[in-house]
């Protein structure tokens, strides 16, 4: 297992690189990796001179979602350690959508569950050609609650209720489409694709560029406000301890279809 679940470098232009690093379970998020991105962003928020951040994933996927082993751990405890685990995933993307500077995310292969949601809580998203897309959460008794509100400004919600319904995974051709990629490119110019993003933005004024992003979510009204975030949070925690729940994830457990599946 990976020492360090999420990795900083920061070079001398200020350029940040994050980078999801649990490669052996195709980078599904758990408690440390929540934990090291929080982390992660503290240590941004001290970078006077920060002017961008790129994030990616190690190995092969950009992020696979939640890892459902952590899940039914988590769920097993009280309410109170399930509504903490909802508020570090949600304040990790909400922190996120709200950076300063320019975040830019560059995916490859799975990008699933939580993973669209810090895809559409970056400013710019480039897909590689082998990308692949799901909000798959009702698949496991689930729901997505808490990354809702940045998949609705990235996708619409007409998108969304087909996505997040069906759960049906898309392409990245299709994530284009329907507007949670802005690029889509071969595999092998993924970084290529990063580099030149990134050089755009170090070309513009990096204090009137913190003040469009502001501006910009403010416009949209996608700044959420502590009351939002609670009960985004709660209704999350209680989702994961519910009947359904307890059924999806024995489900994928034991490789079968669900029990209220009727063909």
């Amino acid at each position: 297992m990976a020492e360090n679940p999420v990795l900083l470098t920061v070079d001398a232009r200020g350029v940040a690189t994050v980078t999801f690093n649990r490669p052996e379970v195709n980078n599904a998020y758990n408690g440390a990796l929540i934990d090291g991105l929080l982390r992660t962003l503290d240590t941004l928020d001290r970078q006077p001179e920060l002017r961008a951040v790129v994030l990616r994933g190690n190995g092969r996927h950009f992020q696979a979602g939640a890892d459902l082993t952590w899940i039914r751990e988590i769920r097993g405890q009280d309410a109170a350690a399930n509504e903490r685990a909802s508020m570090a995933t949600a304040e990790a993307v909400r922190r996120l959508n709200e950076a300063p500077c320019p975040t830019v995310a560059l995916i490859r292969g799975a990008c699933i569950g939580g993973g669209t949601g810090i895809a559409a809580a970056c400013d710019v998203v480039v897909a590689a050609e082998d990308a692949f897309f799901a909000i798959s959460e009702t698949r496991w008794g689930l729901m997505a609650g808490i990354i809702i509100p940045q998949l609705v400004d990235a996708m619409g919600i007409r998108q969304l209720r087909r996505y997040a319904l069906t759960g049906e995974r898309f392409d990245a051709q299709e994530a284009r489409r329907i507007g949670l990629a802005h690029e889509v490119v071969p595999a092998d110019q993924l970084e290529a694709a990063g580099a030149r993003i990134v050089d755009a933005i170090l070309m513009n004024a990096p204090d009137a560029t913190q003040q469009t992003k502001r501006r910009s979510l403010l416009v949209a009204q996608s700044l959420l406000d502590a009351k939002a975030v609670e009960a985004l949070v709660r209704e999350h925690a209680a989702k994961r301890q519910s009947p359904e729940a307890d059924e999806g994830l024995a489900s994928f457990a034991e490789k079968r279809k669900p029990a209220w599946y009727r063909s």
